[in-house]
């Protein structure tokens, strides 16, 4: 009986099948590669006014519903805690002090999920006690929300 050799290599077709990602997720951690290194050469009063006008196209290009959420929360962060430095985060508007970004904007056309978010990164300083909440869905800007996020920024940007 002959010996026959099977092959463990997958196939090009096989490796494309089995894709971890979405296309959505690779083009996010593309553009925080690109955001990595356009900040990297950058005075803090370049970083800033590049964020400001990075943050401003990401914001212009989303669909309606998240523009307008997106230009409010864009014009709320920026009014409470001026310390922060607007940035994208994977595409995203962020806002960064000390070149770490504390908390961004996720709009539900990045992901298609059914609402957008407003969260905070570790580096923020919201500890209260053993478990606190990181992220927060997002489905209408009342005043009232509007007044929690204000509350939330401030105390995050310490």
């Amino acid at each position: 009986m002959p010996a026959t050799k099977t092959t463990t290599k997958r196939t090009r077709a096989a490796r494309a099948s089995e894709n971890v990602f979405t296309d959505e997720e690779r083009a996010a951690v593309q553009a925080t590669a690109r955001e990595r290194k356009s900040q990297a050469r950058l005075s803090p009063q370049e970083e800033r006014e590049a964020g400001e006008e990075e943050v401003r196209a990401k914001i212009a290009d989303m669909p309606a519903p998240d523009r307008e959420m997106g230009e409010r929360i864009h014009a709320l962060v920026t009014k409470t805690a001026p310390v922060l430095v607007p940035r994208t985060y994977y595409g995203m508007p962020a806002y960064a002090k000390d070149g770490k970004v504390i908390c961004f904007f996720k709009p539900k056309s990045k992901f298609k999920v059914r609402y957008a978010s407003f969260e905070f990164q570790p580096d923020a300083s919201l500890d209260d006690g053993e478990m606190w909440p990181v992220s927060f869905a997002v489905t209408k800007l009342t005043a009232g929300v509007e007044a929690r996020i204000a509350e939330l920024v401030k105390k995050a940007a310490g």
